[in-house]
């Protein structure tokens, strides 16, 4: 995965003033966590980092004006519930040749079985341990001709040399599940009206 270069800033203003006035600049609010360090508060460009956001687990290169350049995920983003515009952002500083541990979205490709059976997404994600320049962006799973009553473990999955599985090898991850016939309307009523 290649790293995604933005540029940032020191936050001197806190609170939800300072976050406010941060918006209106077009800069989202954020911290930098991680390595025993105090927190680092910085302004990030906003549109740079809510296009850098549409891959999971991006690796970022914060070029910090005046502090140097430090390597990090995102860990927690809160946006707007109506607006959808970030927020704010949680950073976990990295190092390379780190590992940590991280959500990898789960994606599913193929075709279930005929007689229309349901699939279910137990776990959208799969928590593994990887190093911080090589994270997965997500895991595809083949549901290729699966029948009711089919699942899908989390030690079914592949995973990519380097990476290690964290979720419970045991845990359910998707299965299939029966399509549920329903009462004909005519009959329903029948029962209603004794």
């Amino acid at each position: 995965m290649s790293e995604v270069k933005l540029s940032a800033e020191l936050r001197t203003r806190f609170g939800k003033g300072g976050a406010r006035e941060a918006r209106r600049n077009k800069v989202v609010p954020a911290v930098i966590y991680g390595h025993g360090q105090d927190p680092k508060h910085v302004s990030v460009e906003g549109h740079g980092l809510f296009m850098a956001l549409k891959t999971p687990n991006v690796l970022i290169s914060l070029d910090i004006k005046g502090d140097g350049t430090e390597l990090v995920i995102p860990k927690a983003v809160q946006k707007d519930p109506i607006k959808r515009d970030l927020l704010h952002v949680d950073f976990l500083a990295v190092r390379k040749g780190e590992k940590v541990t991280v959500e990898v979205p789960v994606v599913t490709e193929g075709e279930l079985a005929a007689g229309g059976n349901l699939l279910e997404h137990v776990l959208n994600t799969l928590s593994v341990e990887a190093e911080a320049t090589h994270l997965p962006e997500s895991f595809t799973v083949s549901v290729e001709g699966l029948e009711a009553g089919a699942s899908v473990l989390a030690q079914d999955i592949a995973l990519p040399s380097g990476v290690t599985l964290v979720t419970e090898a045991d845990a359910v991850v998707l299965q299939v599940l029966a399509a549920q016939a329903e009462e004909p309307a005519a009959e329903a009523e029948e029962t209603e009206e004794a």
